[in-house]
């Protein structure tokens, strides 16, 4: 588990380059903030231009959807679907107990979402497609947890994500340091790195 502080900082405890170990969890940390602007609008979930994957269309890089669209992607060796269904505020306490002082200013959200198979191919061995938390601008929320805790685990597919159709839920923690919020997620893999899926409520 590592917890990277707010963006700007001075100490080490709170600066956006400084990361704090308490486990071995090996997802990285955040990478380039989303775009400004969009190529696509919120109804593309399942359009655009590119080519279909099963009975669905990929979604173009830079696709803006609300809360509960759909977005298929090309993943690993395959196809699937994010839809992202729910922003929460976390619990605040567990989040103290777990990072310490080091949550100090910081107030943890759950990005809850659900990953299913479009193109049929095994992934029942991937890892789930990480989300990172927005503000209400699409921009930084000044803070990146890695990892999960009880309540936002990050749930991994089972034998059963080898079929197209096959779905799982999985949950991201995030947090947003002083007077910020977590609005938003968005999707920054592979080709979407320089132009990410957002999805806002």
């Amino acid at each position: 588990m590592r917890l990277v502080g707010p963006l700007g900082a001075a100490s080490l405890a709170l600066a956006g380059c400084g990361v704090l170990d308490s486990g071995s969890d090996s997802e990285g940390a955040a990478a380039p903030p989303p775009p400004t602007s969009s190529s696509a609008s919120a109804a593309a979930a399942e359009g655009g231009a590119r080519a279909p994957a099963g009975n669905a269309r990929v979604t173009p890089p830079g696709t803006r959807l609300r809360i509960g669209q759909r977005a298929v992607v090309p993943y690993r060796t395959g196809t699937i679907g994010i839809t992202v269904t729910a922003i929460e505020r976390g619990d605040q306490a567990a989040f103290q107990q777990k990072f310490g002082s080091r949550a100090a200013g910081m107030t943890p959200y759950y990005i809850r979402y659900t990953v299913q198979n479009v193109g049929g191919t095994d992934l029942s061995h991937s890892a789930a497609p990480l989300l990172q938390g927005v503000g209400p601008d699409g921009g930084s929320t000044g803070a990146v947890v890695v990892g999960g805790m009880p309540g936002c685990d990050r749930t991994l597919p089972d034998r059963s994500f080898a079929s197209a159709g096959a779905t799982y839920r999985t949950c991201r923690l995030q947090a947003a340091s002083a007077g910020r919020t977590v609005a938003g997620a968005k999707y920054e893999d592979g080709e979407y790195r320089s132009a990410p899926v957002v999805w806002m409520g």
